[in-house]
């Protein structure tokens, strides 16, 4: 920590920064640090100060004159570091997303990682995430899972992404908005994967939340016949994809025309997915009967 800095007269708070998750949609969803703390900091930095400031007027958190500053994907560094100068000179920062949790798909990450650099306090108040909703509520296996955020925008870059994601061995979480969520489930089709089991999850803890649940094929169905609205997060499940004896004995077979059986073996084993014992035991007995 910044020995110099003064911790103000009257703060509650020791100077630093506080990672405030704040609600996903319903207002309740709040905890009672999380209120604690947005009634102590010195200074409220946010995302969105309009919707900061709305949240505090709901739950009678009064602002009182203290500061609040917008940091958001356009603040660059000269925002960080007016925010890193505020701490250092012994200020307590509560720096809320515009909902969820701060840092994820969130531009909180480049702040924590300057404030910790410094030396100085970074510290969370956990709670409310449309990640670990819309995986509890999507009925896919949670003991292993990826968040990959939006997909990239471009065709090219989207296919790499999608090729790359989909062949972790693991639940996928992923973001989309209402008006690309149909060509994300095409584009993940054409990729092989339309019997996979996932999840939308629409409008989280809000009035209108909806889930729905079947195979990713089933899902873009689903979409052609209507029109959707609201933040999305679709969760896929992972799906091994059965590799058939005479597929990797023909690989097998083409790949030992130009290698040897060793080199063959770890070839085939990583192209197709399959442990390298299964792969050398049926090299052998390709050597025994070519």
């Amino acid at each position: 920590m910044n020995r110099s800095s003064v911790k103000p007269e009257n703060s509650p708070l020791d100077a630093g920064l506080y990672l405030v998750a704040t609600p996903i949609g319903n207002a309740r969803d709040i905890t009672l640090r999380a209120l604690d703390i947005l009634a102590s900091a010195d200074v409220i930095a946010a995302e969105d100060t309009r919707t900061a400031r709305k949240l505090m007027d709901i739950h009678g958190v009064p602002v009182a004159g203290r500061k609040m500053i917008a940091y958001h994907d356009h603040s660059g560094q000269n925002g960080r570091d007016g925010i890193c100068k505020l701490i250092a000179d012994g200020r307590s920062v509560a720096y809320v997303s515009e909902a969820g949790t701060p840092l994820v798909a969130d531009p909180g990450y480049a702040l924590a990682r300057d404030v910790s650099a410094m030396g100085e306090v970074v510290t969370a108040a956990p709670g409310a995430s449309a990640v670990l909703t819309a995986l509890s509520l999507s009925s896919l296996p949670s003991d292993r899972f990826m968040f990959a955020g939006f997909a990239p925008p471009g065709k090219g870059q989207r296919k790499t992404w999608l090729e790359g994601i989909l062949a972790v061995d693991a639940t996928l979480v992923l973001y989309e908005s209402p008006k690309r969520i149909n060509r994300l489930l095409a584009e993940i089709c054409s990729l092989n994967a339309g019997t996979r089991p996932a999840a939308i999850c629409r409008e989280l803890t809000k009035r209108f939340e909806e889930v729905m649940r079947g195979s990713v094929q089933e899902l873009a169905q689903q979409l052609d016949e209507r029109s959707v609205k609201g933040e999305i997060v679709l969760v896929i499940g992972y799906q091994a994809t059965e590799i058939s004896e005479d597929t990797m004995d023909d690989a097998l077979r083409k790949a030992m025309l130009d290698m040897s059986k060793k080199d063959a073996v770890a070839f085939v084993a990583e192209a197709l997915g399959l442990p390298r014992r299964k792969v050398y035991q049926a090299a052998l007995e390709l050597e025994k009967d070519p």
